[in-house]
C-alpha cells in the first residue's frame, strides 16, 4: 500500500446522488484512467442513483487534507452539515 501511495495522486471527484452533490477523495496511479473508473465505480455502487459530474487532481490544500484523514467540505453548503431527507 505504501508504494502505490507515493506514485499515486489524489483526485477530486464530484457526482451527484439521488441529484444531491457529493465529493470524494480518491488516490489514483499514473497509468489510471480516473474518469472512466470513477463512472463505472458510480454505476457499480449506485446505478442510476448516481452520476458523475468531474474529476480533478486535487489542489495541495485538498492532498493535505486526504493525508489527515479530513472528510471533503461540501463546497455546496459552507456549514458542512449533511443535507435533509424528505
Amino acid at each position: 500500500m505504501a508504494e502505490y501511495f507515493r506514485t499515486s495522486t489524489i483526485w477530486v471527484v464530484d457526482f451527484r446522488y439521488e441529484g444531491q452533490p457529493r465529493r470524494w477523495f480518491k488516490a489514483f496511479g499514473p497509468q489510471d484512467e480516473v474518469r472512466q473508473r470513477m463512472i463505472t465505480a458510480l454505476r457499480d455502487l449506485y446505478g442510476e442513483r448516481a452520476q458523475f459530474v468531474d474529476a480533478r487532481v486535487a489542489t495541495d490544500e485538498e492532498e493535505l487534507q486526504y493525508l489527515r484523514g479530513d472528510e471533503p467540505k461540501n463546497v455546496f453548503c459552507p456549514t458542512g452539515r449533511g443535507g435533509s431527507r424528505t
